[in-house]
C-alpha cells in the first residue's frame, strides 16, 4: 500500500476515534502486532539493502507520525472527559470541612508534664540517666544490702551475662534512685533535681505492673530539713490535685538510702465512688520519703558532715489513677483512644503552683 494513502487513513482515523477505546482500536490496527504499518514493516527483511535503507526511513517516519497523533488524541480525550465532569461535578467550598479524628496525650505523659512544670516552679530541675544500670548504681550506692529483697531474682530483672563473667549482672533499674547518684556525682551539691522515669519489677495485678513509671526528687543544701520535705509535699500535691488545702500524715516507716524515713499518706474522702483530696476521715498512703542516709551522700562524694538533704519518691501511674478517677493500673498499657477521652485526655493541662491551669 502506497505510505501516503496508508497516512492519510491513520490520521483520518485518529481524528475521528471519540473515545479511549475507539482510540486502542486504531492504535491496534495500525501499530499493533498484527497491525498493517507493523505488517508493513517486517517486510523490510525481504528488501535488498539500498531498497531497504529508502523503505526504512519512511516507514519509521509513518509510524513515529501515526504515534504521536496517538497520543495527541489520547491527550485531548482525556481533557475533554475531565471538562465534563467539571461541568457536571461541583463542590460547595463554602461547606465546613469534615471533622478529623484528634490525638490525646497518654495519662501517664500527661501527669510527667504536670509534675515537672509544677516542681519546675519550685527550682527542681530534671535529671534523667540510663534504663539498664549497674548493680553498683542500682543498690549499693544507694545503701541496699546484699540481702534485701530487692536484689532477689524475683523481684528484679538481672541482665544476661556471658559464661566466665563473674561481675555482677546488670538490672532494669528498680527504681530512678540511681540518677540522683550520678546527679550527685555530676552536678555536685547544693542540688536540686527530680528523676522521672520508667522502672522495672517482676510484679504484675491490679495495681502492678512490670514495667511503671517513677518520680524521685533530692534537695541537698547546708541546713535542708524534714520541715522543708513536708512544705515541698504539701505544695506539690495542692497544685497537683489542683485543691486549696491538703493534709499529709508522716508515718515512720525504713528505707535503706534515707534516715530517719517516713511513708506519707494523704487525707481524703470517697464520696459516691468519687475520690476527693483534702477532705474527709481517711488517709491514703502516697509517696515515701526521709533525709537522704549519709552513706548515700558519701557514695556520691558528698561529704556528709557538711552537706544534708531530702529525698522522695512516687508512682507517677499511681497519683495519676488517683487524680483522675483510673481504677485499674493495666489499663493504662491495654487502653485505646475511646478509654482514653472517656477521662478526658484530649489536651495537656498543667497546674502550676497558682493553682490554675496552664495549657
Amino acid at each position: 500500500m502506497d505510505l501516503t494513502n496508508l497516512r492519510g487513513k491513520y490520521i483520518q482515523a485518529v481524528a475521528g476515534a471519540a473515545s479511549e477505546a475507539g482510540l486502542e482500536e486504531v492504535r491496534l490496527a495500525a501499530l499493533g502486532k498484527k497491525g498493517e504499518i507493523s505488517a508493513l514493516m517486517a517486510t523490510l527483511g525481504k528488501m535488498d539493502p539500498e531498497e531497504r535503507k529508502a523503505a526504512g526511513a519512511a516507514m519509521n517516519s509513518l509510524r513515529d507520525e501515526i504515534d504521536a497523533a496517538l497520543r495527541a488524541r489520547k491527550a485531548g480525550l482525556s481533557d475533554a472527559a475531565l471538562n465534563e465532569r467539571l461541568q457536571s461535578e461541583w463542590l460547595d467550598v463554602t461547606l465546613p470541612g469534615r471533622p478529623r479524628p484528634r490525638g490525646t496525650i497518654h495519662p501517664v505523659s500527661q501527669v510527667m508534664e504536670e509534675l515537672t512544670a509544677i516542681f519546675a516552679d519550685m527550682g527542681f530541675a530534671v535529671a534523667e540517666g540510663p534504663q539498664v544500670e549497674s548493680d553498683w548504681y542500682n543498690f549499693d550506692a544507694l545503701n541496699i544490702p546484699p540481702e534485701h529483697p530487692a536484689r532477689q531474682e524475683h523481684d528484679t530483672f538481672f541482665m544476661h551475662r556471658a559464661d566466665g563473667d563473674n561481675r555482677p549482672p546488670h538490672v532494669l533499674r528498680t527504681h530512678t534512685s540511681p540518677v540522683q547518684i550520678r546527679a550527685m556525682m555530676d552536678q555536685g551539691v547544693p542540688l536540686r533535681v527530680i528523676a522521672p522515669g520508667r522502672v522495672y519489677r517482676m510484679d504484675m495485678d491490679q495495681t502492678h505492673t512490670p514495667m511503671f513509671h517513677q518520680v524521685e526528687g533530692i534537695a541537698i543544701d547546708r541546713d535542708i530539713s524534714m520541715a522543708n520535705l513536708k512544705w515541698t509535699l504539701e505544695e506539690f500535691c495542692r497544685a497537683f490535685f489542683e485543691v486549696d488545702k491538703v493534709e499529709l500524715r508522716f508515718r515512720a516507716s525504713h528505707f535503706p538510702f534515707t534516715e530517719p524515713s517516713a511513708e506519707v499518706d494523704i487525707r481524703y474522702s470517697n464520696v459516691g465512688g468519687q475520690l476527693r483530696i483534702g477532705e474527709g476521715d481517711k488517709w491514703m498512703e502516697i509517696l515515701g520519703s526521709g533525709m537522704m542516709h549519709p552513706k548515700v551522700l558519701q557514695a556520691a562524694g558528698v561529704n556528709p558532715d557538711e552537706w544534708q538533704g531530702f529525698a522522695f519518691g512516687m508512682g507517677i501511674d499511681r497519683i495519676a489513677m488517683l487524680k483522675y478517677g483510673i481504677p485499674d493500673l493495666r489499663a493504662f498499657f491495654e487502653s485505646d483512644l475511646r478509654w482514653l477521652r472517656h477521662y478526658g485526655f484530649a489536651a495537656l493541662d498543667m497546674p502550676d503552683l497558682a493553682g490554675g491551669l496552664s495549657r
